[in-house]
């Protein structure tokens, strides 16, 4: 079968606006929580998230075609490019018809839904509707628009699980090629639900972190006095190619992509199942996959989403999947800095599996105070600050609402 492997890489995330930024603020423990600014959140019982700073999508794209997308859409977009210019591609010389797009999102164009209907509902007489409503909020538009960025004609899609999106998205990429169907992939995710409804929705869920006096430290994965995750926005992109199509053109291989799961918990809408049964069987998949055993996982990038239930649930799976050899990986949740991005996740996730192999350290599992007698304290879950390691081999789980799970693993490249 054919390999694949990583060489561009974009990210735009609440700790850092370009991967080279994002890096750093993985290495340095950045915490990216903070009020909300995008509107007044004074009255819900949440009233800080992740969002994305200092970002003015019109110093990307032209403002009038800016204001016919949806902010997942631009975000989907800067990341591509910046991916796209890491890896050095010339589109001239891409065969457009082997070369497509998979990008995932968890709800898409949550703002144009919002915004939209609440203007068209408060006209008097008949609503009227934007017609760029549609083409704004669908989640299959962001794909839309990098293939016709890049003039890509292979496949182009969304994959839509919840917080497993992006995840599935880059194992889908990783399958088309693999696979002979394309020789060049762009993949990766992007969600912008930092709004009234995303923090409204999840804070009656109680989902979210109350924590509005203490917001830094409020996304606290395994920590006893954890409360919810804070919400997050951003994207995050990765170039996929087919290795000997990458070497014929000199590029610049970051990492290889081995291996990849997907499984259901088929137990309840929302909540994990207790004993981590599906992530247990996804890991087990992704390795199985990769041709890999446990002994050959560095490090684990956890969901750990700082969710009473969700962490417990993960933390049982991992020692049943590795058994002895859990006590020798690295186990951390990056959510801890950037928030929890949604369908988004799972990209800027692999990213920082990737920049873990790159700049061999391991990003810190930040906040932590207080061990929960629910998880074993034995475990290495790097907490509070990174840890400089020479990494070979990593795992990255995500899982979503309707028990959707997904792991991807990624490898130090050697030929």
């Amino acid at each position: 079968m054919r390999r694949v492997v990583i060489t561009g890489i974009g990210a735009l995330t609440p700790i850092g606006n370009t991967y080279d930024a994002y890096v750093e603020g993985l290495k340095n423990g950045v915490s990216g929580a903070g009020p909300i600014t995008k509107f007044d959140a004074s009255l819900f019982r949440t009233t800080f998230a992740c969002e994305v700073k200092d970002f003015n999508v019109e110093e990307f794209i032209h403002r009038r075609e800016a204001r016919r997308m949806d902010p997942f859409s631009h975000f989907a977009l800067v990341t591509a490019e910046e991916a796209m210019q890491h890896s050095g591609l010339d589109i001239e010389k891409v065969d457009p018809d082997r070369a497509g797009v998979i990008w995932g999102s968890g709800i898409g164009g949550f703002e144009t839904i919002e915004k939209d209907v609440e203007e068209a509902t408060m006209r008097t007489g008949a609503p009227k509707y934007s017609p760029f409503l549609i083409p704004k909020l669908i989640l299959d538009i962001a794909p839309g628009h990098i293939s016709i960025k890049y003039g890509f004609r292979g496949a182009n899609f969304s994959t839509v699980s919840a917080c497993a999106s992006s995840t599935h998205s880059i194992a889908t990429a990783f399958d088309y090629i693999r696979l002979n169907r394309a020789d060049v992939m762009i993949t990766g995710g992007s969600e912008a639900s930092v709004t009234k409804a995303g923090i409204g929705g999840f804070s009656s869920m109680k989902a979210l972190s109350e924590r509005n006096d203490d917001f830094l430290k409020a996304s606290r994965p395994f920590d006893k006095d954890r409360d919810g995750f804070v919400l997050g926005e951003g994207g995050g992109a990765l170039i996929l190619e087919e290795l000997e199509y990458a070497k014929s053109r000199g590029a610049n291989i970051i990492a290889e992509v081995v291996g990849a799961g997907a499984t259901a918990d088929a137990h309840h809408m929302t909540a994990p199942h207790p004993e981590g049964l599906g992530a247990r069987n996804v890991m087990k998949i992704a390795m199985r996959d990769a041709g890999l055993n446990p002994s050959d996982i560095d490090y684990v990038n956890v969901h750990g989403t700082s969710t009473p239930l969700g962490d417990i649930a993960e933390i049982k799976a991992i020692k049943r999947v590795f058994g002895d050899h859990a006590y020798n990986l690295n186990i951390s949740s990056t959510k801890s800095m950037t928030g929890h991005l949604l369908g988004a996740a799972g990209a800027v996730e692999t990213i920082a599996a990737v920049a873990a192999i790159q700049h061999n350290f391991i990003p810190p599992t930040i906040n932590h105070h207080t061990f929960d007698p629910e998880i074993d304290e034995k475990l290495n879950l790097t907490l509070n600050t990174a840890q400089e390691k020479r990494i070979d081999t990593v795992i990255s789980n995500t899982f979503g609402f309707g028990g959707h799970n997904a792991s991807i693993i990624v490898k130090r490249f050697q030929d």
